[in-house]
This record gives C-alpha cells, sequence and structure tokens, in this order.
C-alpha cells in the first residue's frame, strides 16, 4: 500500500511539474477575447460593406484591407493608430488584402511612375481584381469606410482616413 501511495504522489508530482511548465510557457493561456477581436475582422464593417456594396464577405475583407493598407502606408504611425484603434480586428482586415503585386492593372511600374497617392490608388484597383471585383469598386468602398471609420472615432479620425485615400 505504501508504494502505491508513493507512485500516485510521484504522478502528481509530475504532472504538476508539468502543468507548471505549460503555464510558464504560455501555452496554458486561455483565449484572450481582445486578442482574438484583433486578429478577426470587424464583423460589422464586413456586413455593412456586404450589404451596401452587394459583395461577398471575402471580398469586404480584403478591399477594406487594401484600402486600410494603403492609409497605412500613407499616414503616420501615430494617425494610422487613430483610426486602427477604432476598427476592430483591423490587423485582420490588412491580411485580407490580396497580395501586393510589382505590376498594376497590367503596366509594370505604373504604380510608382504616378505622382501623389495616385499610384496607391492604381495598386487598390488592382487589388480589387484580384478579389473579384472592378477596379470602379474602390471608389465605392471609400465613402463607407470613412463613414464607418468616422462614426466609430469621429469627424477628425474619417478626414485622417479620407486624406490618406485621396
Amino acid at each position: 500500500m505504501k508504494t502505491h501511495v508513493n507512485r500516485m504522489r510521484k504522478l502528481i508530482s509530475i504532472c504538476c511539474v508539468f502543468v507548471l511548465l505549460a503555464v510558464v510557457t504560455g501555452q496554458a493561456q486561455a483565449p484572450n477575447p481582445a486578442t482574438k477581436a484583433a486578429k478577426n475582422p470587424s464583423s460589422e464593417l464586413i456586413n455593412q460593406l456586404t450589404q451596401q456594396l452587394s459583395v461577398t464577405p471575402k471580398q469586404a475583407a480584403g478591399g477594406a484591407g487594401t484600402l486600410f493598407g494603403l492609409a497605412k502606408s500613407n499616414l503616420s504611425a501615430n494617425d494610422f493608430g487613430k483610426i486602427a484603434a477604432v476598427v476592430p480586428g483591423m490587423n485582420g482586415l490588412l491580411k485580407a488584402a490580396p497580395a501586393a503585386s510589382s505590376a498594376s492593372a497590367g503596366v509594370p511600374g505604373l504604380s510608382t511612375a504616378l505622382p501623389g497617392k495616385a499610384g496607391g490608388l492604381i495598386s487598390a484597383a488592382s487589388s480589387f481584381q484580384k478579389l473579384g471585383m472592378s477596379p470602379d469598386m474602390v471608389g465605392k468602398f471609400v465613402p463607407q469606410l470613412t463613414q464607418f471609420v468616422g462614426a466609430k472615432g469621429g469627424p477628425g479620425v474619417a478626414s485622417l482616413l479620407s486624406g490618406a485615400l485621396k
């Protein structure tokens, strides 16, 4: 009987060591809802875009991610942070955007040769085509995103986004 008790104690000790090791290495962490929300695109925004623009959820997320990525490249980190703070799941949206190609709309180097932000819009149009949308959808997404950001963060944040996408 004594050896059985000793075996049980040893087994419990080993299990405690594994649990402690899992906690220390972060493997036993419960899912953090804030982390999940940061990775998953805003369902509210995606629903708004799908309803207003008659696009699929994948197209909505990819299109929004493309334009938010363009805004991110045209703004300071601080200014883009103001936009990202009011859009749940910004990281997920940015990841939903198709990878940028070196050729925009079939003309190599065109997006980099154009002045100002026009090159970024050409690149966005190319990404929209990869998502199965026509390039003119870029112009339909911009006011929807600006309206959403304005409703969540106010006119100042909406103005930042609008200015970055002109």
